[in-house]
């Protein structure tokens, strides 16, 4: 019992010693940075496993829209991929006018895009006419 005490100590030492805060515009991959205990040799099977088992995936933090130079509506989406897995997915974005109607046009397409592991993700799309106001967008499984 008492090894198993200084064990559970040692644990939470390292793994909050491990825990550097740093740049969020710099990712550093398993094998480069640091170990915690998602990314030790010894661990990594098990946390990834447990992401797999409770279903981790993408979250979508941010969707902002603005008007170009141009005059169209561009789409910044930002997320974050909470899964040890690369995600990959499709998206397609449905460009509305002032009255909640979809525009017309041929570009409203699924488009691929994959979120790498434990990492942010971002992309952006540009309406296809100055009278889209407003966006709806969908997302699946790329199969």
């Amino acid at each position: 019992m008492k090894n198993l005490g200084i064990l559970l100590i040692t644990v939470t030492v390292l793994a909050c010693g491990c825990s550097k805060t740093q740049d969020s515009r710099i990712h550093m991959r398993e094998g480069v940075g640091s170990d915690t205990l998602g990314s030790n040799i010894v661990t990594r099977p098990v946390t990834h496993a447990f992401s797999a088992l409770i279903g981790e995936g993408l979250e979508v933090t941010e969707a902002v829209t603005r008007k170009n130079d141009a005059g169209m509506l561009e789409l910044y989406v930002t997320g974050f991929n909470k899964s040890y897995d690369t995600k990959r997915f499709r998206y397609k974005v449905e460009w509305l006018d002032a009255d909640g109607l979809p525009v017309e046009t041929k570009t409203s397409t699924w488009l691929q895009m994959s979120a790498t592991g434990k990492a942010a993700f971002s992309f952006k799309v540009v309406a296809p006419r100055t009278n889209a106001v407003d966006f709806r967008m969908d997302t699946r499984k790329w199969e």
